[in-house]
């Protein structure tokens, strides 16, 4: 069926095959003996102690170097049975669209395989760098990222505005509401941050101490930049210029029932505040809405809760009823906007003593966040709708 289907198209099925299994045969060989014999300088991390984006930086040398070998050691198999030789004309400088159009794409093949071999080999290795703070920088990008996209892209149909609130170098403290039963939001927002902003800035959320106990969540959350909602962390951040995200709420929030969506809860005594004052970081309200409806908590159960050491055990219209299923989140219309900085320049260090200016702060943020909520609930137009 398979030959019948490639001579309907016009392609040489044993030649194409053949071809395609040379060309995979090629790269293999190309990556065993830079991994073997070191005949190639190794990949290095310096794309991204640079903050530039994997691939473009960390293993690009080897990648490339293995890569280009690869597609001009065997035949391109976008152009076995034609004839047209557009994959050599590719290669050769020529525009691989003036032929059939295979060379661009057979050549995209190895250099994918190659960069994927190149990250495989950079973690098998040890060749890649963390920060104090444990954040892995090409991990977050190539893999956590990456598998949380689908669902920010097509699942909660996220819709960013203010992106240009968050500065372009420099400390900024992101303050959020918090919801949802499960940190989405957190999540959803860091992705915000790193694909809508123009420099693909990192959001490092501030959490609780009970995410770094849990296995596995733990050590993903420490590689994706999180560290524990302390002021000393949150300062230390700041001071390197990091772009730091909280969520006051706490479990005040994304424990909440569902007939009190959207009504913030305490901001706690603002410490946040006075972690951005001491450090003269700018403070960007962020408001969040679609988190909400994700999981809508209609109940709780304490006594289990209190057995299994969680703050709370929600009940929702889906869990636990249809057992793991229920896991899965509905798929709200989410809106997330960024409002213009409180800058906190003005205020010297000795202000974030003063508990009164940072209760005003606080409270300033606070009112900011609850006012733009309201905003965006009257623009969403449909719950689960586009």
């Amino acid at each position: 069926m398979t030959e019948s289907l490639l001579t309907a198209l016009g392609i040489d099925g044993l030649a194409a095959m053949r071809s395609a299994v040379e060309q995979t045969r090629t790269v293999l060989e190309e990556v065993l003996t830079v991994t073997v014999t070191g005949g190639t300088e190794g990949p290095t991390t310096t794309g991204t102690r640079s903050g530039s984006r994997p691939g473009s930086g960390s293993g690009a040398g080897a990648a490339a170097k293995v890569g280009d070998e690869a597609s001009g050691g065997a035949e391109d198999p976008g152009t076995a049975g034609t004839g047209t030789g557009a994959g050599a004309d590719a290669r050769d400088g020529a525009d691989p669209g003036s032929g059939d159009g295979g060379g661009a794409s057979a050549d995209a093949v190895p250099e994918a395989l190659a960069e994927f071999l190149a990250f495989a080999r950079r973690r098998l290795t040890g060749e890649y760098e963390v920060d104090e703070f444990g954040f892995d920088r090409e991990l977050t990008e190539r893999v956590l990222i990456a598998a949380l996209r689908p669902l920010y892209r097509a699942w909660f149909r996220v819709e960013v505005s203010g992106i240009e609130n968050v500065p372009d170098d420099g400390a900024a403290l992101v303050v959020a509401n918090h919801s949802g039963a499960i940190a989405l939001d957190a999540l959803m927002t860091q992705v915000a941050v790193f694909d809508e902003h123009p420099k693909h800035r990192h959001l490092r959320p501030l959490g609780a101490d009970l995410v770094f106990r849990a296995p596995v969540v733990g050590e993903l959350a420490r590689k994706s930049g999180a560290t524990l909602a302390t002021n000393a962390d949150a300062e230390r951040l700041l001071a390197g210029g990091s772009v730091v995200g909280v969520w006051p709420e706490g479990f005040k929030g994304v424990g909440k029932p569902f007939s009190e969506r959207y009504k913030l809860q305490r901001f706690g005594r603002g410490g946040f505040v006075s972690a951005a004052m001491r450090t003269r970081a700018p403070i960007v309200p962020c408001s969040i809405v679609g988190a909400e409806e994700t999981y809508p908590i209609i109940g709780n159960m304490p006594a289990t809760a209190r057995l299994l050491g969680l703050p709370y055990l929600p009940v929702t219209p889906t869990w636990p009823w249809l057992g793991p299923l229920g896991l899965v989140p509905l798929p709200s219309k989410w809106l997330i906007e960024f409002s213009p900085p409180v800058h906190t320049e003005e205020y010297g260090e000795k202000a974030a003593e003063d508990p009164m200016l940072v209760f005003e702060l606080a409270d300033q943020v606070r009112r900011t966040i609850q006012q733009t909520l309201y905003a965006l609930l009257m623009r969403r137009s449909s719950v689960f709708g586009r």
